[in-house]
């Protein structure tokens, strides 16, 4: 009975090393990337408030895609977004715990898929030097997968934030209002962005 009882105890301990092994092999929880909130919501005003009224409308959006792509969100009575908005956005992601979601998008030029482009999310410059550029290219059927850079035991994806998205191909010549002065802005959060893929359809 004892030599049985030694054996199996031997043997549970086995199990337990591979299970203990294995867990440290898994990918470790990702953390998202260090934003201030309050810093970011002052820098934005500060950088596209061109009638210093402290809040971003119109054509000052229009230079912050990123933030004009959440603005529903922000500024659900359409009078503005302010730093304290912005900031308390910010907020709701870091409550959330979200590191990095999956992200993908299609992009289309007059409604028809266009593959082989590369797509950029670029983190607006207001939420500090900590975000990351995701990137991924288009498929045959005009669907990328985005990610930013991985470590090791890191999983793919894309942090919370307002990003500016660019695309930009080795074979067409796609305007820069696609790209370098891009018009198109997404939100990265919990249950933005994430749900239904996104569709950029790019007209020229």
């Amino acid at each position: 009975m004892l030599n049985r009882t030694t054996l199996w105890v031997a043997c549970l301990a086995v199990c337990l090393a591979a299970v203990n092994s294995g867990c440290r092999q898994g990918p470790s929880r990702v953390y998202p990337p260090a934003i201030n909130a309050s810093a970011a919501g002052k820098e934005a005003i500060a950088m596209f408030d061109t009638n210093k009224d402290q809040k971003l409308d119109g054509a000052e959006l229009d230079k912050c895609p990123g933030l004009k792509s959440a603005a529903a969100r922000l500024d659900p009575t359409g009078m503005g977004i302010t730093a304290e908005m912005i900031t308390a956005r910010i907020k709701v992601w870091q409550d959330s715990r979200l590191g990095r979601t999956v992200f993908s998008c299609r992009v289309m030029r007059n409604g028809q898929p266009v593959p082989g482009v590369d797509v950029k999310l670029v983190p607006e410059k207001f939420l500090g030097p900590n975000m990351l550029v995701a990137s991924g290219k288009t498929s045959e059927q005009g669907m990328a997968m985005l990610s930013v850079p991985v470590k090791e035991r890191e999983g793919p994806g894309v942090p919370p934030g307002f990003y500016r998205v660019e695309i930009t191909s080795p074979t067409i010549k796609i305007p820069v209002t696609y790209n370098t002065q891009t018009i198109l802005g997404q939100e990265i959060a919990n249950g933005v962005g994430t749900l239904q893929p996104p569709t950029y359809d790019l007209r020229f």
